[in-house]
């Protein structure tokens, strides 16, 4: 067992509460805005740097590159240079990276399903925020 991911149900704590725990340190890969969409972007074969910026409308080049460098380094999307001059750089997702689509288009349909409900849900709790305290 890795010592780094100590299993610690015994002592009566559910591994998967555990902020080490391997599965919950993969599903970070998930909760970043740009990740899934990017990750979407590529879904229909290689593209450019500049072609993934255009194509993802309010992202920085600065966020596009760091979400680029963790898709690489989770093993989701590889990176190829070309020796051209310029350089030709394209991006692409990996076996990995294309295994984890049903799970961001499932993500997706849900979040198109019931995004009137979370907006009204929203709007809800920020009109009742605004409501002074009344005591009880």
């Amino acid at each position: 067992m890795d010592t780094r991911f100590p299993d610690l149900r015994q002592y009566g704590g559910a591994e998967a509460f555990l902020r080490a725990c391997k599965p919950n340190t993969v599903l970070e890969m998930f909760t970043g805005k740009w990740n899934g969409l990017v990750m979407g972007a590529l879904l229909d074969g290689p593209r450019r740097f500049n072609e993934l910026r255009r194509m993802l409308d309010g992202i920085t080049q600065k966020m596009l590159s760091q979400t680029l460098r963790t898709l690489e380094r989770d093993g989701l999307a590889s990176r190829t240079v070309y020796p051209t001059i310029p350089p030709r750089v394209d991006y692409e997702l990996t076996d990995l990276g294309r295994s984890a689509i049903g799970v961001l288009q499932a993500i997706g349909a849900w979040a198109g399903e019931h995004a009137d409900e979370v907006i009204a849900a929203r709007e809800a709790y920020d009109t009742k925020a605004q409501e002074p305290v009344r005591s009880v």
